[in-house]
């Protein structure tokens, strides 16, 4: 992940709560790791929901720290307004955050904001009760004429690119998402309507994870990104602690989708 971040300008990663259970429970330096986080988890009162709150923030703190070759618990997770998650002191590192049932997903970006959303793949939005407020009419249009099956999987993408999209502003579903509209290129990806071909200000991905989950990402392309030339004295796959893969494919039959 480090090499990723350092050649690419950013990294995608993705786990499961249930992978990371035993470490959260067993962790003695959990209080530490999870700084001003501590309270809000204390005062969870469901214990599952307790515990996929501790966890996300476990894998967001890991993921960081292997790429930024830091101690975890040296990284001070905190909250702009709106609950969009930093790095305190990083201005250089943007995070992001999204889980859903089981699936956690950690995007970190060294070339500007980044913002990742996850929905399960068989959730079955109502077209007609989110249009107006997830679809352009143009987007909206183009919806209404596809089949029941194919326009729900359509909705839940522009869903997931929209909120990943909203995150990475800093925004999240405090914006309207049918003030935000996205088109296919000439190149089939997609970007954000008005932008001309060629001018991508915005980098727009979805992915297919675990055959059960829509994964969408959108961050700022790369510029330079300094490589740094020391190996990571914390790397991920060295803690101890369970996995958390890579994302590297596309969702199957999406014009849109584009690799990381």
């Amino acid at each position: 992940m480090h090499d990723q971040l350092a050649g690419q300008g950013h990294a995608l990663v993705h786990t499961t709560w249930g992978q990371w259970l035993t470490a959260a429970l067993l962790d003695p330096g959990l209080r530490s790791l999870l700084g001003r986080d501590w309270p809000r988890y204390r005062q969870t009162a469901a214990p599952a929901g307790r515990l996929r709150f501790a966890v996300s923030r476990m894998v967001l703190k890991h993921t960081a720290a292997a790429v930024l070759q830091v101690p975890a618990d040296a990284l001070d997770l905190a909250y702009r307004p709106g609950g969009r998650p930093h790095l305190r002191g990083l201005a250089e590192a943007e995070v992001s955050l999204a889980h859903t049932d089981e699936l956690i997903v950690v995007g970190i970006s060294r070339s500007g904001p980044i913002g990742v959303d996850a929905e399960p793949v068989t959730r079955r939005p109502s077209f007609e009760l989110l249009h107006p407020y997830v679809c352009t009419p143009d987007e909206a249009s183009e919806l209404a004429a596809l089949g029941e099956d194919e326009r729900a999987l359509r909705l839940l993408h522009l869903w997931t690119l929209k909120e990943a999209y909203t995150k990475a502003l800093g925004h999240g579903m405090r914006r309207r998402f049918s003030a935000v509209g996205f088109r296919r290129d000439g190149q089939g990806r997609t970007v954000l309507a008005g932008e001309p071909d060629g001018v991508a200000r915005w980098i727009l991905a979805t992915h297919l994870v675990h055959g059960r989950y829509l994964v969408s990402s959108a961050r700022r392309p790369p510029e330079e990104v300094e490589s740094a030339s020391r190996p990571a004295p914390h790397p991920l796959e060295e803690t101890g602690l369970p996995p958390a893969a890579t994302l590297g494919w596309q969702l199957p039959g999406s014009s849109g989708a584009q690799p990381t």
